[in-house]
């Protein structure tokens, strides 16, 4: 089993394809990695941003996916809106099933992304989406409606749901996950109180991606990737998450 994580590289190993890497090896599933910009950044703070050339990014694909049957992909941070449309190009060309993780800042802060990122992710990938993972500043952004509590979450993924199957993280919303396909769905938690959620967004979108090529329906790898990442997050260190522990304690639950 194997899929394809397309994303940006975070030195300090906690979010973007390293933390795509590490948690489809924790669920089993061999991963595959496409750089589109490289970050210089830590848990607290981005310095930087080099982003690669689209048409190289598009080489990437073709050379894995020349040797690979890959069936399965999800993005990350993309950066510009060229990087967006060259990658909607290949998830039709391969016809990839794909969830799309919407990074536009990170959790520190930081700007992942160039100007009108929004319109184009809404105009060229979400359509080919199996699922969407946005928080509520993405969902925001995308939706151009202010998310401040749970009941604006439903209607942003009510609005978004109407694109592709929608999942409005929740760790801006006492820990509740906001699931939009055919129908809204409350995926109820709790906020966790520790600050090791750097990449958290990454891991989930990258679990939800394990549980697809793994056979589970969407839903159910939604609530499995909503587990994983809770217990990636109680076991996390330095204010980042670690997958592996999280894996092996979901196994002993």
């Amino acid at each position: 089993m194997m899929a394809l994580s397309i994303a940006g590289l975070d030195p300090s190993g906690g979010a973007g394809i390293l933390a795509d890497a590490k948690t489809f090896t924790a669920l089993g599933v061999y991963p595959t990695t496409v750089v589109t910009a490289l970050t210089a950044q830590n848990v607290s703070r981005v310095a930087g941003v080099k982003t690669v050339d689209p048409d190289f990014v598009a080489q990437q694909i073709d050379l894995i996916l020349e040797e690979e049957d890959i069936q399965h992909a999800k993005t990350g941070m993309l950066y510009s809106p060229e990087i967006v449309k060259v990658v909607a190009k290949k998830v039709k060309e391969y016809q990839l099933n794909l969830v799309v993780d919407p990074v536009m800042v990170a959790g520190s802060g930081g700007s992942l992304s160039q100007a009108n990122m929004a319109r184009t992710l809404k105009k060229h990938l979400l359509p080919l989406a199996r699922l969407a993972t946005p928080n509520i500043d993405e969902a925001a952004k995308l939706s151009k409606m202010d998310v401040k509590d749970e009941k604006d979450a439903c209607k942003v993924a009510v609005q978004l749901g109407k694109i592709c199957p929608t999942v409005v993280t929740g760790g801006h919303l006492e820990g509740s996950d906001i699931f939009y396909q055919n129908s809204l769905k409350i995926i109820r938690g709790r906020k966790l109180d520790n600050k090791n959620t750097h990449g958290s967004g990454c891991t989930y979108s990258a679990a939800a991606t394990a549980y697809l090529v793994k056979g589970l329906p969407l839903e159910e790898s939604v609530h499995e990737a909503t587990h994983f990442t809770k217990k990636a997050i109680e076991k996390g260190f330095h204010g980042t998450l670690n997958q592996y522990w999280a894996f092996e304690t979901q196994c002993k639950d």
